[in-house]
């Protein structure tokens, strides 16, 4: 970008400006200067200036500008301090859509993609790029006439938040880019913004310093901090970007593509000669997937070693030409893949076990254990499921264990390490009877989960108010758990009937809870009566009675009441509903306290009936059966309900009685047992919506 002797030009010149009173002629220089210093601290972690003599500089082109505003320009590095708060982030387009990429997770599968990629080619001997994957938020940047124009948020992947603002807050984002003396004139480039693991540590110190709940992981931290409106909050965070792909690019009228922008290492290259940060460093050209799966292997075993969180390597056809050759779906390119690494392990010791208790009684026991970060998140307690888990795994206070995120998300204890043992562990003794109520334990015939069976236990009451209240049952907003729980010991709910009762007029005086809360509470719970049935039957609590059962069972009855006559094998005609599930149905309709509950909520005036819109026989989409996984733009109820109204059917689980999968962002394993069963049809968002017309 500057050769050894410019450097030292502008070093010379910056000390010499920081010494004496400065004027208009002399602007563009110390906007250089500074937009230098910038690039060299940010980008290539090597400080040009001290810090007193950037702000020397940067003070006195703020006075320049105050006294001159007509020489303010976009790419004024006092263009990205921020201006306040931001009311709201319109949604814009992408020039060109943000696909997703395929994921694989061994050997075979990357094998199994350089095979299709040679076929559609027609190429035996492809050039591939391999960079790392990072662990961040995706964004799309354009730049105008060599300047930044915006800055915007993957979202759906077609439209994204406009994040123009918090995005001038990332100092290795220049504000301009010589574009132009490669004769282009716009430019969309992809990249993912993130935080290193030491700025995240920081940043959660000072949190916890300042008496605050510290953030996640680095990847959560760098997504949420893109959608703050408070842009000087933002810029606190010290969010760091790299760019990793231009997507779109238009040349000045008669000019041929640049060579360098042939290859997609070629256009990393560009990038960082311009002043992007970018992988390019560890970017890597070659040829055989053979090599490719060897350097997936070695990035798996340095990733720690890295300055920033890694949860995969990237493989990308080279050569633009041949990409556009093999083209791509609806929802992924097929000229690149991601291959992602194995789960996160770490070690850490149990400290100690507490035993929680859950609405229909089950008793978990819960780990305590010294904080470790594991793949990009702090655990301090994980599950252990049930008394069998700490028998088969061997714990004892006191354990060294290995811990690790299954899928990157759900962490477990792998096993112990008795050979670590000094004789200071203690045996962990499971309950005999409730930590709550002190009921005698019981654990059913063929069932690995203790239970508290006395349903007046205060735990479960709690456990059951806050599920009925939750989102996916009643919908009740305001009515939280920690409000369930202080409402409960307050004396004001007794059990789920109670709800529609509260005394308003007693509750005026607690601690937190305002006029303006009480209402807003008052008109949730009100309009929580004309749920349909099917958010009745899954608020219930019933075993096994998830949604999607709830739904099947609601569309197939006029009222609440024609399950009281049901026997399991009526019940075990309905699609997903099994002799288990039947039999707790059964179970839960024939206990009279079941019975009188429900005679309360239709005397509070809660719906009882089937207002849902029936099957629609000879649909679009009849006998077709639907399911959806990971992170939708839409809301999944909203999706389901398109379904339905087009005749199909949601079902809750991947079986060959599946036709489609729906897959959103950060899908599981729905997904990958759909691809081993290679007869659902795998659909993205956009596919579903498509379909949907």
């Amino acid at each position: 970008m500057y050769t050894a002797s410019q450097k030292n030009n502008l070093l010379a010149t910056a000390k010499e400006f920081a010494l004496r009173e400065l004027g208009v002629d002399d602007i563009e220089t110390l906007k250089e200067i500074l937009n230098f210093a910038d690039w060299t601290y940010y980008v290539q972690d090597d400080p040009l200036l001290a810090d007193v003599e950037y702000d020397t500089l940067f003070a006195k082109l703020k006075k320049i500008e105050s006294h001159h505003p007509e020489l303010i320009t976009p790419d004024s590095p006092t263009q990205r301090v921020a201006k306040g708060l931001n009311t709201e982030f319109t949604t814009v387009n992408h020039l060109v859509p943000m696909l997703s990429l395929e994921n694989s997770y061994d050997a075979e599968d990357l094998i199994d993609w350089d095979r299709k990629c040679r076929e559609l080619s027609g190429d035996e001997n492809i050039e591939y790029c391999i960079e790392p994957k990072f662990d961040g938020a995706s964004i799309s940047l354009i730049y105008e006439n060599d300047n930044f124009q915006r800055g915007a948020t993957r979202g759906d992947g077609v439209q994204g938040d406009d994040i123009t603002t918090n995005t001038k807050q990332i100092r290795s984002i220049p504000l301009s880019a010589k574009l132009s003396a490669s004769n282009i004139k716009q430019i969309e480039i992809r990249g993912e913004v993130l935080l290193t693991k030491e700025k995240f540590k920081i940043y959660n110190d000072k949190l916890i310093a300042d008496g605050l709940a510290p953030l996640a992981n680095p990847r959560n931290a760098a997504s949420g901090s893109l959608r703050i409106k408070d842009s000087t909050e933002v810029a606190k965070r010290g969010l760091d970007a790299f760019l990793y792909h231009v997507s779109n690019f238009t040349l000045i009228e008669n000019v041929v593509v640049p060579e360098v922008m042939k290859t997609h290492y070629g256009s990393l290259h560009y990038l960082e000669q311009l002043g992007f940060k970018t992988s390019i460093q560890h970017a890597k050209v070659v040829q055989g997937i053979s090599n490719i799966i060897d350097i997936c292997s070695e990035f798996e075993a340095k990733r720690d070693e890295l300055p920033y969180e890694i949860d995969g390597m990237v493989i990308k056809v080279n050569r633009l030409a041949l990409q556009e050759k093999i083209g791509q779906t609806s929802h992924h390119p097929r000229w690149a893949i991601a291959f992602k690494f194995k789960a996160r392990q770490a070690t850490s010791k149990l400290l100690q076990v507490e035993y929680q208790v859950g609405r229909t009684g089950s008793i978990t026991p819960v780990a305590k254990i010294e904080p470790v970060y594991v793949g990009g998140v702090t655990i301090s307690s994980l599950s252990l499921f049930n008394d069998e888990v700490i028998k088969e795994k061997n714990l004892m206070l006191g354990d060294t264990v290995l811990i690790e995120r299954a899928g990157d998300v759900i962490p477990y204890v792998v096993k112990s390490f008795p050979e670590l043992r000094d004789g200071s562990e203690h045996e962990i003794v499971f309950p005999t009877h409730c930590p709550v109520c002190n009921e005698t334990l019981y654990k059913p015939e063929a069932e690995a989960v203790w239970r508290c069976t006395n349903i007046n236990c205060t735990a479960q009451i709690i456990e059951r108010l806050a599920h009925y209240a939750s989102k996916d049952a009643m919908d009740i907003r305001g009515l939280g758990d920690a409000l369930v729980k202080k409402f409960f010991e307050s004396g004001y709910l007794h059990h789920i009937s109670s709800i529609y009762h509260l005394p308003y007029e007693q509750m005026k005086g607690l601690e937190g809870f305002g006029e303006k809360s009480m209402q807003n509470l008052q008109a949730a719970i009100e309009k929580s009566k004309s749920q349909p049935l099917h958010r009745l039957l899954f608020a219930l609590g019933i075993r096994f009675v998830g949604e999607t059962t709830a739904k099947t069972l609601a569309r197939n009855i006029s009222h609440i009441r024609d399950l009281y006559t049901m026997n399991i094998e009526q019940l075990c005609t309905y699609e997903d509903v099994g002799i288990k599930v039947a039999g707790a149905i059964v179970d839960f309709f024939s206990h009279p306290d079941n019975i009188h509950l429900i005679d309360e909520l239709e005397a509070s005036g809660v719906n009882l009936q089937n207002n849902m819109k029936q099957v629609i026989h000879g649909g679009e989409l009849s006998g077709k059966t639907f399911l959806f996984t990971g992170t939708l733009s839409m809301k999944r109820s909203d999706a389901e309900a398109q379904v339905e109204a087009k005749g199909g059917s949601i079902i809750g689980s991947v079986s060959t009685k599946l036709n489609y999968l729906v897959v959103g962002e950060d899908a599981g394993s729905k997904l990958e047992k759909a691809k081993k069963l290679g007869t659902i049809h795998i659909l993205s968002e956009q596919e579903f919506l498509d379909m949907m017309g």
